[in-house]
């Protein structure tokens, strides 16, 4: 598939420019729809939706005459399914930010002696960010390439330029992800740091200067003192972000009809980043812990007041050394965040901090705190933002586990890859805490492809399927030879369908465009997304990402339904970290059952694999080899 076109757009300095996301066949898409949804849903179900599928896809009907404006769409847009996507996953999405939607990465333990240590570490941050952004304005950024399949590919790179410059402004029916592309409005020269639950301004860019290290603290060390005169102390604003969107929607009407506020709000929506100083979580400094207080705070009465949610990016840095940063997920994907916190990171290594006596101290404008004027309506609303908060901390399950059996290099030595390995232990891991199979999302990135976020790898295979059910049903019964081959065989149909995801040819995003093209054209919403087994398709009970790091650091996220799992995982050489998230309310759920099955599941594929796997190369077995995928039809 020919992933590079040979015109230049004027103006642009990249020396290629990425395809647009091809549009797959219909019946391709339809066919795949029934193969993948056979196995999760009764036979009579399947019978019914079946018929619906046939009459959707037939000459002549409903399917072709969306396929074909679907088709119009591509020819006019660089990417015909970004904004349906958007919609669809994020602005559309009620729910609040915190646990919801938003991921978090949470950095090394820190070891603060004292406040100046944290305000040297907050400072040395800082320089850091500057010092990326200094990059990204000037679009110097190194081209990424794919790695794994399709390596040395490259790689849409608009989503860097979304870290520093945008916005989810919330909505009373949808949010807007608001992007800071005029030249009439000057870059951001300012971050906001939340210290105490109150918010300063504090320019990074003075008289034409950026502040150096020095500087950075000193100005940090003016903001706490300022945080701790409590005759100034103002309500915590915060929590309102942390609010389902439509609720923190009204509240910000009501916050606009003040122009003290609404100045405030301005200098918060347009400012680089947050810095959020946390006081001590009161709690050890476990991953999990520490993984906690990204994802929300604590709480009203912890941190939960010292966030603004709606921005990208929040650095987070407590005084008990639990560090990590905060990211508003519309913009960009995880690879992206991943990027930026390992050059920050490597930064502060590499770099020594960069203090330095200040011989200009005086001459600095003592930054400001962001004033509000709260009636009486907007304390009852942050007293339900609050209340709201506390039942969230109270209900999300969250275990960071660490699997130090072994890593992904085993699993390379098995000629397989880690990720569709991982998928597959995460299928029997459900399968033997639940009894069956359920829709999953893993997340691919389609960054081949102009303005390209993600689709969807389907990972409850039939095949994945039939490989649980020989580890669990027919445990006794089956050999081991056999449950080698249907491994073998779940993770070559993992390693295909992945294949079919990067290369544009996956079935969500394509349903997802036909349904809005019918939308758009007003029509009656076609039967087969409105038939039970669309439904379940689209609930993902099991929802994953592989987010691997270079550095010691990690990534998670809540369930996205209440019934539901979040499975985030980074394989290193020699173990594994799962992040596992459930709801407490949730009857059917557990992360700590499901983690104590994971490790079991984990070491039982490896026993399998050291029984069976000979040295011969992976062509010499029968399955060993993913068959490469011959229906992708080219952009």
């Amino acid at each position: 598939m020919p992933v590079l076109e040979q015109e230049t757009p004027k103006g642009r300095r990249d020396s290629y420019v990425l395809c647009k996301l091809p549009v797959p066949s219909l019946q391709q898409t339809l066919d795949m729809y029934l193969k993948c949804m056979k196995h999760l849903v009764t036979e009579e179900q399947f019978k019914r939706t079946k018929t619906i599928v046939e009459k959707f896809g037939a000459p002549g009907g409903t399917g072709e005459q969306l396929q074909k404006k679907l088709q119009e769409k591509r020819e006019k847009t660089d990417n015909w399914v970004y904004d349906y996507w958007l919609e669809d996953m994020y602005l559309n999405n009620k729910l609040p930010l915190s646990v919801n939607s938003s991921p978090v990465m949470v950095f090394p333990p820190q070891n603060f002696k004292d406040q100046n240590d944290l305000l040297r570490f907050a400072a040395h941050l800082i320089s850091g960010v500057l010092d990326y952004k200094a990059l990204l304005d000037a679009r110097a950024l190194p081209i990424d390439y794919a790695r794994g399949q399709l390596a040395g590919t490259p790689l849409c790179m608009e989503q860097y330029y979304r870290l520093f410059s945008s916005y989810r402004l919330p909505g009373l029916t949808k949010d807007t992800l608001v992007a800071q592309k005029s030249s009439v409005m000057p870059e951001p020269e300012h971050i906001i740091i939340a210290c105490k639950n109150q918010f300063f301004v504090l320019d990074v860019v003075i008289n034409f200067r950026r502040l150096n290290e020095t500087d950075l603290f000193t100005q940090l060390h003016k903001i706490v003192k300022m945080a701790d005169n409590e005759e100034e102390r103002l309500p915590a604003l915060g929590l309102l972000t942390s609010d389902g969107r439509t609720e923190w929607a009204e509240a910000r009407s009501v916050l606009m009809k003040d122009s003290t506020n609404r100045d405030s709000l301005d200098m918060i929506e347009r400012c680089i980043c947050l810095v959020c100083l946390d006081e001590p979580s009161g709690n050890e400094l476990t991953d999990t812990n520490r993984a906690l207080q990204m994802l929300h705070g604590g709480g009203y009465d912890k941190n939960g007041g010292n966030r603004w949610y709606d921005k990208p990016m929040q650095f987070v840095i407590g005084m008990d050394g639990a560090c990590g940063v905060v990211c508003e997920h519309s913009p960009f994907e995880g690879i992206v965040l991943v990027q930026c916190t390992e050059h920050l990171l490597k930064y502060m290594k590499s770099s020594p901090s960069k203090l330095v006596r200040a011989a200009s101290v005086s001459e600095l404008p003592a930054p400001r705190r962001l004033r509000w004027k709260c009636s009486p309506e907007v304390l009852d609303l942050l007293s339900s933002s609050g209340n709201k908060l506390q039942r969230l901390v109270r209900n999300l399950d969250m275990n960071v586990y660490k699997f130090k059996v072994y890593g992904k290099e085993f699993i390379k030595k098995q000629k397989m890859s880690p990720d569709a390995y991982i998928q597959v232990a995460l299928q029997l891991t459900f399968y033997r805490c639940h009894g069956k199979q359920v829709s999953t999302y893993e997340s691919a990135s389609i960054r081949r492809f102009r303005e390209g976020r993600v689709d969807n790898i389907r990972s409850a295979t039939a095949e994945a399927l039939a490989f649980v059910k020989a580890m669990t049903d027919g445990k006794s019964s089956v050999p081991d030879s056999e449950k080698m081959q249907r491994l073998w065989d779940a993770i070559n149909a993992q390693t295909n369908y992945t294949i079919l995801a990067i290369t544009g040819m996956a079935i969500d995003n394509h349903l997802l465009g036909l349904r809005e093209v019918a939308k758009e054209l007003k029509m009656d919403k076609p039967e087969i997304f409105t038939d039970e087994t669309y439904l379940i398709s689209n609930h993902f009970i099991l929802s994953t990402s592989q987010v691997p790091t270079t550095v010691e650091m990690f990534c998670c996220y809540g369930p996205v339904v209440p019934n539901g799992y979040g499975a985030c995982y980074n394989p290193q050489s020699d173990h594994i970290i799962f992040c596992i998230s459930s709801f407490k309310d949730s009857k059917e759920t557990c992360s700590d059952k499901f983690v104590k099955v994971l490790e079991e599941s984990l070491v039982e594929m490896r026993d399998l694999c050291s029984k069976c796997n000979s040295p011969t190369k992976p062509a010499d077995r029968k399955g060993a080899a993913a068959k490469p995928i011959k229906n992708g039809s080219k952009p």
